[in-house]
C-alpha cells in the first residue's frame, strides 16, 4: 500500500533523540546565554542543557513550593515575606535558566509600571499593551534573527507571561478606576482594581516562580488573595466561625490539600515527557519538506499530520501540567468543589487534556488549550472590541506568538474555520437534534472532523515556515480551506437557519455546560 512505502519513507528519514543536527544545536547553544553548571548532567542524559536547566528548576520549583501552604503560610509569615520569598526565588530561577538575558524580564515590566503610574488611566491600559507589546516583538525579532527555527529555551516564554501579565493588570486598573462596579460584568467586573499595586507587590507578582517559567498567567486579583490568604474564601465560600480564647468570634477558612491534584498532575506530565522523547523522532515535522512527503496522497498526508501534531503536543502537556502542579502545591489554582466533595484546582491550568483531545469541535478545543491564554484575550480584547471581536483577538495572539510566517497561516486558518464552524453549528447542527441516536452521529462526525481540522491548521505553527507549509496546503488541493469557504458561502443560502427548535434541542441547549463553555 502506498501509506506503508510512505511510513517506511518516514522512519528511514526520522532524526534520533536530540531533535536537531549537530551544527544546529551547537548554533542554538551558542545564543544561549543560561548557567552551564549543569553541563555534566546535559552530557550524563544525552538532553540539552536548556532543557536540563528548564527541569532543575521546576522540580526545585515543586519542591519549595509547600512552604507556602508550611512555614511561610498566610497565617505564619506576612503579606511581604511572602511577596519577597517568591519574588527571590523567581529571579535566582531567572538567571539561571537566562543569564544576562533575564534583564530583559525585568525591564519590560519596569518600563510598563512607570507607564501606569503617569498615564491617565482612561488611556493607560493602550499604552501598557503598546509598550509591552513593543518590547516582546523586537525580542521575538532578536531571536529569529540570531536563532531562527530553533526550539532552545529563551526568555520569549516567560516574557510573553509577563506581556500578558502586565497588560491584564493595566486594563484591570483602567476598569477598577474609571468605570463604575455597576457597569461592568463577566471577568472584566471580577479583575477590576480600584488601586495601583506597591513597588513590591508589582514586581513579586510579575516574578512568582511557581509561574515564571511556563505559565499560567496568575491574574493579579488571584496572586494577591493567594498572597493574602483569602483565595480558598473566595473560590469556595466554605468557612466556619469558633470561639477562641476571648470568646471572640472568629472565622477559619477550610483549606483542601492539594497533595492528589499535584501527584496526578507530575506523573502525567512525566508520562508525557517519556512519550515525547519516544516519539517525537519517529514522527519529525520537518518531514513535511521533504519532496517524497508531497507526493504521497492527501489521506495519507493527513493521518500523518494527525499524528505528528498529536506527539509535538506532548511538550505542551509535559510542561504545563508540570507548572500547574507547582502552582497547586503552593496553594494557587484552587476552583471549589466537585459534586462529590473533592477538591477542584484548575484555576489556573493551562490545559485540559482530556477536554482538548475528546472535543466535539473546534470550539470546545480551543477553550481547553491554553486556558490562561484564552482569558487574558478576552479580558484585554474580546469583551471589549465591539466590531469583528474574533479576528482582532486571533490578530493579537498571533502577534504575541511572534513573526513566524507559520504562526500567521495557523491563526489565519483558525478564524476562517472558527467562522465555517458557526455557520455549521447554526445551520445543520439543528437537523440533528431531533433524536437522541441522530445527536450521538452528529457528535461523532464533528468528533473526527475537529481532529482532522486541528492537525491541517496547526502544523504550520510547529514548521513555522511559509513556502514549505504552503505547498503541503496545494498538494492537498487545500480541501478544507475550500470546504470551509463553501460552508461561509453556501450553507445560509442551501440550508437556512431554523427558526425555531424541537423540545430536544431546547432540552439540550439548556443542559449545564460540565466544562464551562457556552453555546454560540
Amino acid at each position: 500500500m502506498e501509506f506503508t512505502s510512505g511510513a517506511k519513507w518516514i522512519k528511514s528519514v526520522a532524526v534520533e533523540p536530540g531533535l536537531v543536527p549537530a551544527a544546529d544545536a551547537a548554533s542554538s547553544m551558542d545564543y544561549y546565554d543560561g548557567s552551564r553548571v549543569f553541563t555534566w548532567l546535559a552530557d550524563l542524559s544525552g538532553l540539552p542543557i536548556d532543557q536540563v536547566n528548564f527541569l532543575i528548576t521546576q522540580f526545585l520549583a515543586l519542591a519549595l513550593a509547600p512552604l507556602f501552604r508550611g512555614s511561610l503560610h498566610h497565617e505564619r509569615a506576612s503579606a511581604a515575606l511572602r511577596h519577597g520569598v517568591a519574588l527571590a526565588l523567581g529571579l535566582f530561577f531567572g538567571y539561571f535558566c537566562f543569564g544576562a538575558q533575564a534583564i530583559h524580564l525585568a525591564g519590560l515590566p519596569a518600563i510598563c509600571y512607570v507607564v501606569m503610574r503617569f498615564q491617565d488611566p482612561k488611556i493607560m491600559q493602550k499604552a501598557v499593551l503598546a509598550v509591552a507589546l513593543f518590547y516582546l516583538s523586537c525580542i521575538h525579532l532578536h531571536r529569529q534573527i540570531y536563532d531562527y527555527g530553533s526550539y532552545t529555551l529563551d526568555i520569549t516564554g516567560p516574557l510573553m507571561v509577563i506581556t500578558q501579565k502586565v497588560t491584564s493588570l493595566a486594563f484591570s486598573l483602567h476598569d477598577g478606576l474609571t468605570q463604575k462596579e455597576e457597569d461592568l460584568s463577566g471577568i472584566r467586573k471580577y479583575h477590576a482594581l480600584r488601586k495601583m499595586p506597591t513597588v513590591l507587590e508589582y514586581f513579586a507578582y510579575m516574578f512568582h516562580f511557581q509561574a515564571l517559567m511556563a505559565g499560567p498567567i496568575i491574574f493579579y486579583r488571584d496572586y494577591i488573595e493567594f498572597i493574602h490568604g483569602r483565595n480558598f474564601l473566595t473560590h469556595s465560600g466554605t468557612s466556619i466561625k469558633v470561639d477562641n480564647a476571648n470568646y471572640a468570634e472568629k472565622e477559619v477558612v477550610l483549606e483542601p490539600s492539594p497533595l492528589l491534584a499535584v501527584i496526578r498532575k507530575v506523573v502525567a506530565s512525566l508520562v508525557y515527557a517519556i512519550l515525547l522523547t519516544k516519539f517525537v523522532s519517529v514522527f519529525p515535522i520537518r518531514i513535511i519538506k521533504e519532496p517524497e512527503f508531497l507526493e504521497l496522497t492527501a489521506p495519507s498526508k493527513m493521518l500523518f499530520l494527525m499524528v505528528a501534531t498529536a506527539v509535538h503536543r506532548f511538550k505542551y502537556y509535559h510542561a504545563w501540567l508540570l507548572a500547574d502542579a507547582i502552582c497547586n502545591a503552593s496553594g494557587l489554582g484552587f476552583n471549589g468543589y466537585e459534586e462529590d466533595g473533592s477538591a477542584r484546582w484548575d484555576l489556573h491550568s493551562n490545559i485540559d487534556v482530556l477536554g482538548f483531545e475528546c472535543g466535539l469541535n473546534l470550539r470546545d478545543c480551543i477553550e481547553n488549550w491554553n486556558k490562561g491564554t484564552n482569558c487574558w484575550l478576552r479580558l484585554v480584547v474580546y469583551d471589549r472590541v465591539k466590531k469583528k471581536a474574533t479576528m482582532w483577538t486571533y490578530a493579537l495572539s498571533a502577534f504575541w506568538h511572534g513573526f513566524y510566517p507559520g504562526y500567521y497561516l495557523t491563526f489565519a486558518s483558525g478564524a476562517l474555520f472558527t467562522f465555517a464552524a458557526r455557520k455549521v453549528r447554526r445551520h445543520v447542527r439543528p437537523f440533528f437534534t431531533t433524536s437522541m441516536t441522530l445527536k450521538a452521529f452528529y457528535d461523532l462526525l464533528t468528533f473526527w472532523t475537529t481532529r482532522v481540522t486541528m492537525a491541517y491548521i496547526t502544523f504550520s505553527f510547529i514548521l513555522l515556515e511559509f513556502w514549505p507549509s504552503v505547498r503541503c496546503y496545494l498538494t492537498m488541493y487545500l480541501y478544507l480551506h475550500v470546504m470551509a469557504v463553501l460552508a461561509l458561502i453556501g450553507l445560509p443560502r442551501l440550508l437556512p437557519q431554523p427558526q425555531s427548535t424541537n423540545k430536544l434541542n431546547d432540552q439540550l441547549l439548556k443542559m449545564p455546560k460540565a466544562n464551562g463553555l457556552k453555546a454560540e
